[in-house]
């Protein structure tokens, strides 16, 4: 799974809690409402379990549901929870040195990539989970809020 993938099943994931808030829900059932495995959605709900997002019930009745309010989780804290830190293709990157292009161009592209990392960041702090939460409440009939 790619890294913008993983955010987003776990936007979505974290998403699907709120609308079944007050149940602890099966990894199977979120992994069908996201379309994918639910080895896939384990895995990602460890990483939000690990960060406190979501509680894990073992059992037979058990499940995953939010551990803090939908308000309380940006999309920040769920970028942050399930993406390693961005290299943006960096770590691989290795110009000739002895050439005057080579040997300036991997700062210029650092100082331009942390500029984009920090506004993509920014935003991401600025939108929560509820606000994900009221726009599906506006699209999706009969969803309880």
């Amino acid at each position: 799974m790619t890294g913008n993938s993983r955010f987003a099943v776990s936007v979505h994931i974290l998403a699907y809690l709120a609308f079944r808030q007050g149940s602890a829900v099966p990894s199977a059932e979120i992994a069908s409402s996201v379309d994918t495995n639910p080895v896939v959605i384990r895995r990602l709900l460890s990483a939000l379990v690990k960060t406190r997002l979501v509680n894990a019930q073992k059992g037979a009745t058990g499940g995953f549901s939010l551990a803090v309010p939908a308000s309380d989780i940006t999309l920040l804290h769920i970028y942050r929870a399930v993406e390693p830190q961005p290299a943006h293709g960096m770590n691989r990157f290795a110009p000739n040195h002895k050439c005057p292009v080579g040997a300036k161009i991997e700062s210029i592209l650092h100082g331009v990539f942390v500029k984009a990392q920090a506004g993509m960041e920014h935003e991401l702090s600025q939108v929560t989970l509820a606000q994900v939460h009221e726009q599906l409440h506006s699209v999706c009939p009969g969803k309880k809020k």
